[in-house]
C-alpha cells in the first residue's frame, strides 16, 4: 500500500479507506474481523460516523464505532479514524444538528464508544440551515484547541457551504475544514462541475464515498439479468432496479465489465482505480461487508489506468456530469 499525505495536511493515509456503514453486515464479530483484516491488508483509514450501525439501521445507530474501538485496542496510533455529527441521534429537540449543545454531547458520546481519547478528523455529516455557521465553526476549533480532534471536515456540503465555511473559519481565526466529502463513482460525477475546482484552490483532500455506486459497480449486477437474490438491490431497492439499470447506467455497467474483463481486473477494481485516477481525488471509501470484498478492492491500487481505457470510462459516463444514476 502507497500511502498519501490527506489534500494539504501533513497526515498520511491509505488511498482506500473502509467505509463502516455495514450496509450488508448483521454481525458486530464479523465486522470486527472484517476492520481487522483491513488494517492487515494495509488500509490505515476508516470511516464511521456517531449514527452507523449494523445494515445500516438507525436502530443500531453507534454500533460501528463500538466495533471500531474494539479494533483500535493496542494499535491506535497505527489507524486513522473519521466519525461524524449532525444526524438524528435521539428523540429530543437538540439530538441532531450543528449547535455547540449537540456537537460537544456528541463528541464525548462518540469518545466513549470508540474508546480512545482523540478523532483524527471529525466530519459534519451534513449542512445545517437553523445554526449559525460561526457558532458549528467555533464549537469545532474548540474541540481542536481541546486535543479531542485532530482535524476537521465536511460531508455533502455544496462548493458554496464549502467556501463560506473557509471564509468564516478565516474571519473567527479558527481552525478551517481540511476536507471534503461526497458521492463520485462513474455513475455520479458531478463534483466535477464546481467542487473540484474548489478542492486544487484550497487544497483540501477529498473522499469519494460510495464509489462502486451502491454497488452497481461492484460486478455483481449485469445489465438485463435480474439482480442476484438477497443483495442489496434485489430486496431494499428492489422496485428501482429495472429502471436504474436502463439506458445509460446500463451501458456504463456493461462498459466497465468488458474493459475490466479485458484488463484481467474485477469490475470493482477498475471502477475504483477510475476514481482514484482523477488527482482531485485523495480517497476512494469502500463499503465492503465481507472479507472477500476487501481483497477485492485492495486490488484497485498498485497499479496505473491505462489512459485509453480512462478516456473510455469518462466518455460512457459522461451523462453523470450532470446527474446521477438515481
Amino acid at each position: 500500500m502507497q500511502y498519501v499525505n490527506f489534500g494539504s495536511a501533513g497526515i498520511k493515509v491509505s488511498p482506500l479507506a473502509l467505509g463502516l456503514g455495514l450496509r450488508g453486515q448483521d454481525s458486530p464479530t464479523r465486522a470486527q474481523r472484517m476492520v481487522e483484516h483491513a488494517l492487515d491488508q494495509g488500509i490505515n483509514l476508516i470511516d464511521c460516523a456517531n449514527v452507523y450501525g449494523m445494515l445500516d439501521e438507525r436502530e443500531s445507530a453507534g454500533q460501528s464505532e463500538i466495533v471500531l474501538g474494539k479494533v483500535l485496542k493496542g494499535r491506535r496510533d497505527d489507524v486513522v479514524i473519521t466519525s461524524k455529527v449532525a444526524s438524528r441521534m435521539g428523540p429530543g429537540p437538540n439530538d441532531a444538528g450543528l449547535s455547540r449543545a449537540h456537537i460537544m454531547r456528541a463528541i464525548e458520546s462518540s469518545l466513549t464508544r470508540l474508546d480512545t481519547d482523540y478523532i483524527d478528523v471529525y466530519l459534519v455529516h451534513v449542512f445545517d440551515e437553523e445554526t449559525p455557521l460561526d457558532e458549528t465553526i467555533r464549537a469545532l476549533d474548540d474541540l481542536v484547541r481541546s486535543g479531542k480532534v485532530r482535524y476537521i471536515g465536511c460531508c455533502n456540503f455544496a462548493a458554496w457551504q464549502v467556501c463560506k465555511s473557509l471564509w468564516v473559519a478565516d474571519g473567527l481565526k479558527a481552525t478551517p475544514f481540511m476536507c471534503v466529502q461526497n458521492p463520485y463513482s462513474l455513475l455520479n460525477r458531478q463534483l466535477e462541475s464546481e467542487v473540484f475546482g474548489l478542492i486544487r484552490d484550497q487544497g483540501l483532500g477529498a473522499m469519494a464515498y460510495s464509489p462502486l455506486a451502491m454497488g452497481l459497480l461492484s460486478g455483481v449486477y449485469e445489465p438485463g439479468q435480474p439482480a442476484p437474490a438477497r443483495t442489496f438491490w434485489a430486496t431494499r431497492m428492489a422496485d428501482h432496479y429495472d429502471q436504474v439499470m436502463g439506458g445509460p447506467t446500463g451501458e456504463a455497467v456493461a462498459t466497465l465489465i468488458r474493459l475490466a474483463e479485458e484488463l484481467g481486473r474485477s469490475p470493482a477494481q477498475l471502477a475504483l482505480a477510475w476514481v482514484l485516477s482523477q488527482p482531485e481525488i485523495t480517497i476512494a471509501i469502500s463499503g465492503s461487508d465481507t472479507i472477500e470484498q476487501i481483497d477485492d478492492v485492495v486490488g484497485a491500487v498498485g497499479w496505473v489506468l491505462d489512459a485509453a481505457v480512462k478516456k473510455e470510462l469518462d466518455e460512457i459516463s459522461a451523462t453523470f456530469l450532470q446527474r446521477s444514476f438515481l
